[in-house]
């Protein structure tokens, strides 16, 4: 243990050297979230689609439904979609992957006149359907409830004549930083271990710093597990400054769990050892630099970092589900702004799992004969 420590602080002094590491490691991050979230707080979350079916029409649609969809449409957290009034709803759902939707039922403009002529008992349930641990279903709630409160104070005084029916779920009122600081977050655990590594990786093999290191009494697993330690306590020190910033500067709401402390250092791992294997079978550092970039940039944004995921085309959302930092985000995402630790759970385990590939290719392929 004590060679692990005494390597993690030696490597760490000449890291934080690089003033290039250090600035892209704790600078970069902060950078971005103020330049993102100056952009985009002022104009609230990001607007996800949202697939309306109206079953009030017999067969015009009623005024009240429509007025509810109008409401739901101006609105400036969904984009509004149709679903057709014969079509079956869940069936409907499953055929087109729709992640999120909603159903006005039948007999809703009756409901409403009811409870507006003093029928306490009236009331008539809207049905949220979706993946609840889904950014785009917390967002597309707030804007269903939203209208339904709207509703339901000008028609029978704030009485709950309109409900959003849905299975139990903790809402908040998210801002624009809510739901993109876990993508930064996610964004840094990629790049700082992932591009440094790679290069110092092929820059030991072309230096054959490797044959150096066989003289010492440090071992192969020694040495890898103090670049992982050192970039786990280098990406805390980077997380605590992103989330510093996001409660200071913008009042963000997200919770910092000690579920994504887990998963940041199991991405950490991740990523870490990635670049490791990456590194050490490329001859030369401009090489490793380029291989990284070519693997690591479109990662960052097929995988949800900067946009959601389902708001992108059909397409790109199956190629998304194959990017080892899909699942770094969505847990991210799922355990500090929607509290639900059980997907984030799995969403760890499956980024451990592709962790543990890359540390195998990684420890079988790192000799210290590597020229």
């Amino acid at each position: 243990m004590s060679r692990i420590l005494a390597d993690v602080s030696a490597f760490g002094k000449m890291y934080l050297r690089s003033r290039v590491g250090t600035f892209f490691a704790l600078a970069f991050p902060i950078i971005l979230i103020l330049l993102f979230g100056a952009i985009f707080s002022s104009s609230g979350s990001p607007q996800v689609p949202l697939y309306v079916q109206n079953k009030d029409c017999h067969p015009d649609c009623t005024p009240a439904s429509l007025a509810f969809v109008e409401a739901l449409n101006n609105t400036t957290l969904i984009t509004y979609q149709g679903i057709p009034e014969n079509a079956i709803f869940q069936d409907y759902i499953r055929q087109h992957s729709i992640n999120v939707a909603l159903q006005i039922p039948s007999g809703f403009q009756e409901t409403l006149v009811s409870a507006g002529s003093g029928n306490a008992s009236a009331q008539v349930h809207v049905l949220l359907a979706g993946d609840q641990t889904q950014s785009s279903y917390g967002i597309a709630y707030s804007a269903v409830a939203g209208v339904a409160n709207g509703f339901n104070l000008k028609i029978a005084n704030a009485t709950k004549v309109v409900d959003v029916a849905q299975t139990e779920f903790a809402v908040r009122h998210f801002s624009y930083i809510d739901l993109f600081l876990p993508g930064i977050i996610g964004f840094t655990v990629l790049t700082t271990p992932l591009f440094g590594m790679t290069s110092i990786c092929a820059e030991y093999r072309t230096r054959r710093f490797f044959k150096l290191l066989a003289t010492t009494k440090l071992s192969k697993a020694q040495w890898l597990a103090g670049k992982i330690v050192f970039h786990i306590v280098l990406l805390f020190v980077s997380l605590g400054l992103m989330v510093l910033t996001g409660i200071f500067v913008f009042k963000m709401q997200a919770v910092l769990t000690p579920m994504a402390l887990v998963l940041v250092a199991t991405g950490t791992l991740e990523f870490t050892s990635m670049g490791m294997a990456l590194g050490i079978f490329v001859r030369d550092p401009e090489t490793g630099a380029a291989i990284a970039n070519a693997i690591g940039f479109p990662m960052m944004f097929l995988a949800g970092s900067f946009f959601p995921v389902d708001a992108m085309p059909s397409f790109l959302q199956t190629t998304a589900r194959f990017l080892p930092l899909t699942y770094v985000n969505e847990g991210l995402r799922a355990t500090m702004t929607f509290a639900n630790d059980a997907t984030a759970l799995v969403d760890t385990l499956i980024t451990l799992a592709f962790a543990i590939v890359f540390f195998i290719v990684a420890a079988r392929g790192l000799s210290w004969k590597s020229k």
